[in-house]
């Protein structure tokens, strides 16, 4: 049996970032980075938007060149999915019957789109975006398909619809709530965005629940809905979610976070109730000063590699809380999306710019404290508003609707500091 000093489980963003800030730290001891997928570590978010698109080759979007990590002296153990956890032993074991020892373990799987469980949810013809296997999947049966049903108005969704709408695709995007991205931002937001997507061609339907999809021989030809319509497709993208890919820490004894989140729990150094292993990034369920405290589970690069610097420093003796003001982003048409803060339990938003001219922010307060912006090309807001989110700053509602007076008015002299 082969033994690491420190294993990372997962070559996404979190798993990469851990290895690079592990050496940057100065750790001299050995690393392995097991992956599930057959690539090198390789950004998540171009999927669903430029790569997709055909506007972005693979190669560039590799997080490191394969010299990278031999000359750092990460072994990279990929095409291998861990299935087992012996905290005790200090093992894991892969799908391919190997067993690696390690003295530090860092879990930084992720987790798999979530599936459709209604009948035809196996068919031939229905995919998802979360893998590069996935999207090359959905490029191969492109040339072929026209009319395209998606499942889920979340950002995945989204801006699937975006680029396949601009490859002349007819799609339909079919939501379960009453407005698109309801669990991430504000009805002015939900509003903008249904009717962007409109006057680009999109079938947007919210309130709208999937029964079935229907096929032939194995293979997809639409969605019924719960009222029994039938919605024509030649290809149906599923983007409800993903499900943290933690059952191996489950099994081992790790407690876990209560659905919703899920995921594994960890404290403010990204320890699980293990001993001696750490998880990161989508699949870790921590306590997050930006959302009241709240255990809460972020699925964004940003947090995928703070969370890493937190784990490396943890374990190598330079100890550090997880706090990060977290941020996100999202590309559909020639629109920009920036979000900086969790708007989650607010109580006010306050409108700034102009929705009909295409750029805006809205500010999220809750009792009177800004939380969270989305910034739709206002890069400006963007950049100025995460000093107020940091701070908790108060301000008077009225003088944040003013657009012509720049957020950095209300910045605190001595913002907030981490712990």
């Amino acid at each position: 049996m082969t033994t690491f000093d420190i294993i990372i489980v997962g070559a996404g963003h979190g798993g990469a970032q851990a290895a690079v800030q592990l050496r940057q730290l100065g750790f001299a001891g050995s690393i392995a980075m097991i992956g599930e997928e057959p690539e090198l570590p390789y950004e998540r978010p171009p999927l669903s938007k430029d790569y997709l698109a055909g506007e972005k080759d693979f190669a560039r979007m590799l997080l490191r060149p394969a010299a990278f990590w031999v000359d750092r002296n990460v072994t990279m153990l990929t095409g291998q999915k861990v299935i087992a956890v012996d905290p005790a032993a200090r093992t894991v074991t892969t799908g391919t019957g190997e067993t690696f020892g390690y003295g530090d373990l860092i879990w930084a799987a992720g987790g798999g789109p979530r599936r459709l469980t209604c009948d035809g949810h196996d068919y031939s013809g229905v995919h998802a975006i979360r893998t590069h296997a996935d999207v090359a999947a959905l490029q191969a049966e492109l040339a072929g398909a026209h009319r395209i049903a998606i499942v889920g108005g979340g950002y995945i969704g989204l801006e699937a619809a975006a680029v396949l709408s601009k490859l002349g695709k007819a799609v339909v995007v079919l939501e379960a709530l009453d407005r698109v991205l309801a669990r991430v931002a504000g009805p002015v937001l939900s509003a903008f965005y249904e009717a962007e997507h409109r006057a680009h061609g999109v079938d947007v339907r919210t309130g709208v629940t999937v029964a079935a999809v229907s096929g032939t021989a194995g293979r997809a030809t639409g969605v019924v809905l719960a009222d029994g319509e039938l919605v024509a497709a030649d290809l149906v993208i599923v983007g409800i979610g993903i499900v943290p890919a933690v059952a191996p820490l489950a099994a081992a004894g790790a407690a876990m976070a209560d659905s919703p989140p899920g995921g594994v729990a960890v404290d403010d150094h990204c320890r699980t109730s293990l001993p001696h292993v750490l998880a990161i990034g989508d699949c870790a369920a921590h306590a997050n000063a930006f959302a009241g405290g709240a255990r809460i589970r972020l699925e964004s690069v940003q947090n995928a590699n703070d969370m890493a610097t937190t784990a490396a420093r943890l374990l190598t003796g330079n100890p550090r809380p997880y706090h990060a003001v977290p941020w996100f982003w999202s590309n559909q048409y020639d629109l920009r999306l920036q979000t900086v803060g969790v708007s989650t339990g607010y109580d006010t938003t306050v409108l700034r710019g102009d929705v009909a001219a295409r750029s805006f922010s809205i500010v999220y307060l809750k009792a009177g404290a800004v939380i969270a912006l989305d910034c739709v090309n206002a890069v400006r807001d963007y950049v100025q508003g995460k000093a107020l989110v940091e701070a908790g700053s108060v301000v008077d509602p009225a003088a944040l609707a003013d657009g012509d007076v720049p957020l950095k008015t209300w910045h605190p002299a001595h913002p907030a500091q981490p712990a």
